[in-house]
């Protein structure tokens, strides 16, 4: 089978790995990857916006699966794109992408299907948002409606930062995403990631993960895209698992069915796990970054005939088999991320990792044959142990050989299971 991966973080270099385990690949292409993935695929100079190019690609190729990684192509509509040319493509539809696309709009099914989230009221001036702030108190959560890289959500414990983050919303720090704004309850619990495939009949519930998304250890200061995560998640417990699928995910499928958007793909589900139960935080329509890098390193069956059953309609046909170790991994990011941080910083050397451990590159390239730092996040120090607390250790081992002045990381990712290890 000849399948072409579309992205370049660390997502898809976790998606490369598994995917080029797989008997069934034969030719195997990446756009516009990066150079871990080049260990896996082989590269293409495409540029992912222009859907044209990316599907003139595929017809020369003769390219059988198309495996979307980042949401904003898909939010875009390239998987219709390539759909209209008959090709199989694993990633929702631009109408049903939008679960990600607006969280006014995944709002708005929660309500209208009986899917527990947080009471809600959208927004589009900010006098009236300042308003409904003043009138709720804080905590409270405000929220861009539209994509921001992980970054439009300011989880606010006073008044005036709830304010503060209105203004940022409609003053363009996140741009068009800051449009429109959804301010909601703040929910109090445990936050839970729960991944499951779909091919917009039947679910394939796939494995459970925790991410860190504050800056800073202890998890203080602001969101990120991520700072590291581990899986399973302790809290999702087996009953929590079918709560999740019986009261959010389900419902999910048979309202955007009914409402005209059938989802295929992989809903990544952000919880909270409150006193009543899971409730919905909010949607991602691909696998997160960094639970991805975790989730693949637990997974025991081939991934290219799960994605491929999404796709075609067959999920129903397919079982995903699990190794019970925990997988552990830190992002090490740029100094200054999430704001401003020096680009093409060197990186000279990275260590070799053994069996159960992986170093993923999320944003880095080539710059005259030396390999150097592009992005925010930069490196996914990936491992995988007997214990939360074991695989930590081995991620932290193999983290402390890599060579990269410029690189900063939280010490403590995983905390919350060790404590549970140790009590």
């Amino acid at each position: 089978m000849k399948v072409l991966l579309i992205g370049s973080g660390g997502r898809e270099h976790a998606l490369a790995w598994k995917l080029a385990q797989s008997p069934l690949m034969t030719e195997f292409y990446a756009a516009p990857g990066n150079p871990g993935i080049a260990e896996h695929a082989r590269l293409v100079s495409l540029k992912v916006e222009d859907h044209e190019a990316v599907a003139a690609f595929c017809a020369q190729k003769a390219i059988d699966f198309v495996v979307v990684g980042p949401e904003a192509p898909l939010v875009a509509g390239l998987a219709d794109r390539l759909r209209a040319d008959g090709l199989k493509v694993f990633g929702p539809s631009a109408a049903a992408a939008q679960l990600e696309g607006s969280k006014g709009f995944t709002k708005d099914i929660c309500a209208r299907y009986n899917i527990p989230t947080g009471a809600y009221q959208r927004f589009n001036n900010a006098p009236k948002a300042k308003a409904y702030i003043r009138a709720q108190g804080a905590p409270i959560v405000v929220k861009a409606d539209g994509l921001a890289a992980g970054k439009g959500v300011t989880v606010a414990m006073t008044v005036e930062e709830a304010l503060a983050a209105v203004d940022d919303c409609f003053e363009g720090a996140f741009g068009a995403a800051g449009a429109e704004v959804v301010i909601e309850a703040y929910l109090d619990g445990e936050e839970a990631s729960f991944f499951c495939l779909c091919d917009g009949r039947n679910a394939l519930p796939l494995a459970t993960a925790q991410d860190h998304k504050r800056v800073g250890e202890g998890d203080t200061g602001v969101n990120t895209g991520g700072m590291g995560a581990y899986s399973p998640a302790p809290v999702m417990t087996a009953e929590m698992i079918e709560r999740t699928m019986k009261e959010i995910i389900e419902p999910t499928i048979c309202g955007m069915a009914e409402s005209g958007y059938p989802f295929s793909g992989v809903f990544f589900a952000g919880l909270m796990i409150t006193a009543k139960g899971p409730e919905l935080i909010e949607y991602n329509v691909r696998f997160g970054d960094p639970e991805c890098q975790v989730l693949m390193m637990r997974l025991k069956s081939d991934l290219l005939p799960l994605l491929l059953a999404a796709a075609e309609g067959t999920l129903d046909k397919v079982t995903a088999e699990w190794s019970d170790d925990p997988a552990l991994t830190v992002v090490m990011a740029s100094k200054g991320y999430p704001g401003s941080y020096e680009k093409n910083t060197p990186i000279l050397s990275l260590p070799e990792a053994g069996d159960g451990a992986k170093v993923f590159h999320a944003g880095t390239s080539l710059r005259d044959g030396e390999l150097v730092a592009t992005g925010g996040r930069v490196l996914n120090v990936t491992a995988t142990g007997q214990t939360v607390g074991e695989a930590q250790s081995r991620a932290y081992a193999l983290l402390d050989k890599v060579e990269w002045e410029n690189g900063f990381w939280r010490r403590d990712i995983g905390w919350r299971a060790i404590e549970r290890e140790r009590a």
